[in-house]
């Protein structure tokens, strides 16, 4: 068995997935951004909390996604498929 020594496995992905990732990426980031705002005008302690968790929640799943974007590397090599 071959082993990973730094642990981090490296992958390839399509320029057009990596693409579609980068652009959940920001609109993770804006909508953050927003909830964010809008956090001024919250009074309710309860609707705040969960507020301030769903800022939260999209910034990890936008760090979390960087990272997969980071490990990973284009596929040049595989032909496109035109329909």
């Amino acid at each position: 068995m071959i082993s990973n020594c730094t642990g981090i496995e490296t992958f390839e992905i399509s320029p057009r997935f990596r693409q579609s990732v980068e652009e959940r990426i920001l609109r993770l980031e804006r909508d953050a951004d927003h909830d964010e705002a809008q956090l001024e005008s919250l009074r309710d302690g309860d609707h705040i909390r969960r507020h301030t968790r769903l800022v939260a929640i999209q910034r990890a799943e936008a760090m979390r996604m960087r990272v997969f974007l980071e490990r990973a590397k284009p596929n040049f090599s595989r032909a496109l498929i035109v329909h």
